[in-house]
């Protein structure tokens, strides 16, 4: 039987007009949701890779390497100044274990281990990777990257949280895409906090 080859997954919360972060990089405006908490927690486990453009590496490692961990499994919460959550703890586990893949041109080095610095894009580099034994991969934020591997048609699927939220102006996830790729709705789900879960695969 032919082995499947790994997956890439992106996540990225946005907002109803369209933005994945603020002009200045913030998320202030994210509506954090306890489903949505629980969903990811539980599918994390099934990545071991990551993939990173060197902004949202920068401010995973700045929290999720340094989370406080506690004997019940919980962290901080991102979310709620001075609340403990055991979903983001699990995310936080996940993600201190898996592999790390930067790409950057200007990081010097990347400590968070274990992970890899790669200067450039290089699809050859991502398709032999996707090849190997080993679990999905998965991208969050990185609107460079993103935009890169949309270019090369290399995402298999697509989760959007899409927050109940206008900003007016801010970084567009999807502004590097040169063509036009259908896609096929997968799952719509609205939750308690008024977000919405899209996920959209390849259309067939």
């Amino acid at each position: 039987m032919e082995r499947a080859r790994r997956r890439i997954v992106m996540f990225n919360w946005v907002t109803a007009d369209g933005f994945f972060a603020g002009s200045d990089g913030d998320l202030d405006w994210v509506v954090p949701d306890a489903e949505q908490a629980r969903a990811t927690a539980g599918e994390i486990r099934g990545f071991d890779t990551v993939l990173f453009g060197r902004r949202t590496y920068e401010m995973f490692e700045g929290f999720w390497r340094h989370a406080d961990i506690d004997e019940s499994g919980t962290v901080p919460d991102p979310h709620h100044p001075g609340r403990r959550s055991e979903d983001h703890g699990a995310v936080a586990l996940a993600l201190n274990r898996m592999t790390k893949l930067i790409f950057s041109a200007s990081l010097e080095e990347v400590t968070w281990e274990p992970a890899r610095l790669l200067r450039s894009f290089d699809p050859r580099e991502i398709e032999a990777l996707r090849e190997q034994p080993g679990g999905d991969m998965i991208v969050f934020g990185s609107g460079s990257i993103v935009s890169q591997l949309m270019q090369h048609d290399m995402i298999d699927e697509y989760q959007l949280a899409v927050c109940p939220v206008f900003i007016g102006n801010g970084r567009s996830l999807f502004s590097g895409a040169s063509a036009r790729l259908p896609l096929e709705l997968l799952e719509s789900r609205p939750l308690a906090s008024g977000d919405v879960m899209l996920r959209y695969g390849r259309s067939a």
